[in-house]
């Protein structure tokens, strides 16, 4: 059950990086490419009913780590104290900030910690895992530069097939313009993984940049989902053998009885929280036009 509890809370974070990727993206690029307040509306939009729900997916991987491996959960909280706290205090300033702009009658704050609250963890996540796994700032500071590229990139294409009109056009220049930074910051963050999974997220970088210059969307967007799943794939394949520094993965884990009740809860309640967020995207799946 170690094993198996290991691979769903890889899901779980890579789940969480996939939907919560464009989210970032999008909140990074609106202000840049709207121009005035109705097509500012019209970029949000399109993560407004989807964004608190792809949160969840960060609660319950991080609630799966604490109950399935506890000596893992607390020394990477603890070892990594302060980007952890930075990283909570962008989502809370983002979600303010998503929250209150339509009730204020100037946006500006809102609109800056929006940018900023999605900045900050589309940037640490990446610098925290990489320097977890290579132990050094420059590797830091590359993992951190790749996953915010790889945030921009995927917003972009998320927003390009999300939308019409000249936030579309923009969203699609956007894309390739974060397309041309984050190809090379991949080719040196993900080749030292040396996994297939890192080879053909690589690949599927390049791919999305491809499909974008062809305007094809759609393909486009499942290209950048498919590198951030499989780069996160990789990431995880080398945290199996230790997820901590000197700590094993038989080690960080909870007991046989707790890792039983676990997997019953999981049973019953994943395919729930499958099954709803999939909903979610299917109701809000057509595109958002500027608002009148």
């Amino acid at each position: 059950m170690i094993n198996l509890w290991f691979v769903i809370i890889a899901f779980l974070w890579t789940g969480y990086f996939v939907l919560e990727g464009f989210d970032f993206g999008v909140g990074l690029l609106a202000p840049f490419i709207s121009r005035g307040p109705r097509e500012h509306r019209q970029s949000l939009e399109t993560i407004g009913p989807v964004w608190d729900g792809n949160e969840v997916w960060l609660i319950t991987a991080v609630g799966a780590m604490f109950a399935a491996f506890p000596a893992w959960y607390s020394g990477l909280f603890s070892t990594f104290y302060l980007p952890m706290v930075l990283i909570l205090v962008g989502l809370i300033v983002r979600g303010v900030g998503l929250e209150w702009r339509g009730k204020v009658d100037n946006p500006f704050w809102c609109d800056l910690g929006i940018v900023l609250g999605s900045a900050l963890p589309a940037f640490l996540w990446g610098a925290l895992f990489a320097q977890l796994l290579y132990g050094s700032a420059l590797a830091a500071m590359v993992g951190g530069a790749f996953t915010l590229a790889v945030c921009v990139l995927h917003g972009g294409a998320f927003l390009a097939l999300r939308t019409t009109g000249p936030v579309r056009a923009r969203a699609r220049i956007a894309a390739l313009i974060a397309g041309a930074f984050a190809i090379p910051l991949g080719v040196v963050a993900l080749s030292q993984l040396g996994t297939v999974p890192a080879l053909i997220a690589m690949a599927s970088l390049a791919a999305a940049a491809v499909l974008n210059w062809l305007r094809r969307e759609g393909w486009a967007f499942a290209a950048t989902a498919a590198a951030i799943a499989l780069a996160s794939a990789s990431v995880f394949m080398e945290l199996r053998g230790a997820p901590m520094p000197g700590l094993t993965l038989a080690e960080a884990a909870s007991g046989p009885y707790t890792m039983r009740m676990l997997t019953w809860i999981g049973l019953i309640a994943l395919p729930f929280v499958l099954a709803y967020q999939g909903w979610t995207y299917w109701v809000f799946r057509k595109r958002v036009t500027v608002p009148a």
